[in-house]
């Protein structure tokens, strides 16, 4: 199993509308490496939800349950689409501050790619944020 971030402004789709939803696909993404990050993905990887720009911090873990196909909302072959469920919701939630003050996270990808919203994790910085969101 591999382990990933993907960033979601809260006030167009929220960690609660995904709950609510049930299951939603992971689109509109531009960016070759986020890109390329989607398309390394398999079916029970687990990926920290985080609400970037508003709140800033990881709030819950979804589960890969589709593989990468080509995104819906564009007729370019080069971007694709990854369906999630929501797995767990983020005892307390695990703020950009408190990841970037830990300095056992020094090198992740949120700390290192800010901009890149789709991030591979390491299993140890799993592990790390795991702990400090009480899980």
């Amino acid at each position: 199993m591999n382990y990933w971030l993907i960033k979601s402004e809260p006030f167009k789709y929220s960690w609660e509308q995904f709950e609510k939803d049930g299951q939603t696909f992971w689109d509109g993404v531009r960016n070759y490496a986020a890109r390329n990050n989607l398309r390394a993905m398999k079916k029970g990887d687990l990926a920290f939800w985080y609400h970037s720009n508003e709140g800033m911090e990881i709030v819950g873990i979804a589960k890969v349950v589709k593989e990468a196909y080509q995104d819906p909302t564009t007729t370019e072959e080069a971007w694709v689409a990854v369906d999630f469920k929501p797995y767990k919701k983020i005892k307390k939630p695990v703020s950009l501050a408190t990841i970037k003050a830990d300095k056992r996270l020094a090198e992740m990808a949120l700390v290192r790619l800010g901009r890149l919203s789709v991030q591979p994790v390491t299993p140890g910085e799993w592990d790390i944020v795991m702990e400090l969101g009480g899980m």
